[in-house]
């Protein structure tokens, strides 16, 4: 099985397949100004969502780590959001499946037991496309479209990853990435971490601009719809229970913009004076 579902809506947890920087919030935040360029998008021996096509795509900033758990609650000390999961009292926690469970949120990514104690570095988890996007907002910044987040992970010579075209396990027997076991999909503790990880723990396996996890941790909310699943966004990049083949830079996943995973969580990018977004 090397596919990972992914959720559809609500609390069910119902399997899917699926260069000026803004001043004011954003400047404490470390952002890598990606050169434009156009590139090969998809991959032809991928899935049928990921076909190729060329696409050309401005310069533009994006954050070099994804959002953590500091960072998310100086946005909510800030502004008092509430997130999804907060206000339905629930988020989705994957063991051998997806679970709904009572509890979960932000601040309690795996269930009302659990915290943050030791983990204000790793990346927030359990906020919606909606929260993600209101982080965002916050910190003058946007959601990257699919065509950004996918040339900052792979450049425009065709990787297959983000740090080239080897698999994720270095010959050394590290790992260029925090992911799950080969056979998809639990969570796998042989590059350290059970789960999360602190952002930029894997400078191994920095993309050609130098962004980090870009492949593994967490799976990343995008600004775009995803093609022929009517209300859904798609998301990008893998995450701590998945194993090698969802880490490629092409693959894509589904979800609805009103629902909270411990797998998922945010990147914000910019606008530039040279504009946004991709043509193709």
């Amino acid at each position: 099985m090397r596919q990972f579902s992914m959720l559809l809506s609500g609390v069910m947890c119902v399997a899917v397949i699926a260069a000026g920087h803004p001043a004011g919030a954003a400047s404490g935040f470390d952002l890598v100004d990606v050169d434009g360029g156009t590139f090969i998008m998809g991959d032809a021996e991928g899935d049928a969502n990921e076909a190729t096509r060329e696409v050309t795509v401005p310069p533009f900033p994006i954050m070099r780590t994804q959002v953590t758990n500091d960072q998310f609650a100086r946005f909510v000390a800030d502004t008092g959001h509430r997130t999804h999961p907060e206000r339905i009292r629930a988020g989705c926690v994957w063991t051998d499946r997806w679970r709904s469970v009572p509890g979960a949120d932000w601040r309690h990514p795996h269930g009302p037991e659990d915290n943050l104690d030791g983990r204000g570095g790793h990346p927030v988890v359990q906020v919606s496309a909606r929260d993600a996007a209101a982080f965002c907002s916050w910190a003058g910044l946007r959601l990257p479209s699919e065509a950004e987040w996918e040339f900052a992970a792979r450049g425009s010579d065709g990787r297959r990853y983000p740090w080239g075209d080897a698999p994720p396990e270095a010959d050394d027997g590290s790992r260029h990435a925090n992911f799950g076991t080969v056979p998809c999909c639990a969570a796998d503790e042989v590059d350290g971490y059970l789960k999360t990880a602190p952002v930029g723990r894997f400078g191994s396996g920095a993309s050609l601009f130098g962004i980090l996890d870009m492949a593994g941790n967490v799976w990343e909310w995008t600004a775009d719809a995803f093609p022929g699943r009517p209300g859904a966004v798609a998301l990008r990049g893998g995450g701590w229970g998945n194993n090698t083949y969802c880490l490629r830079v092409s693959y894509r996943h589904a979800n609805l913009p009103d629902i909270g995973l411990d797998m998922v969580g945010i990147r914000c990018a910019a606008d530039n004076e040279k504009g946004r977004g991709a043509t193709q």
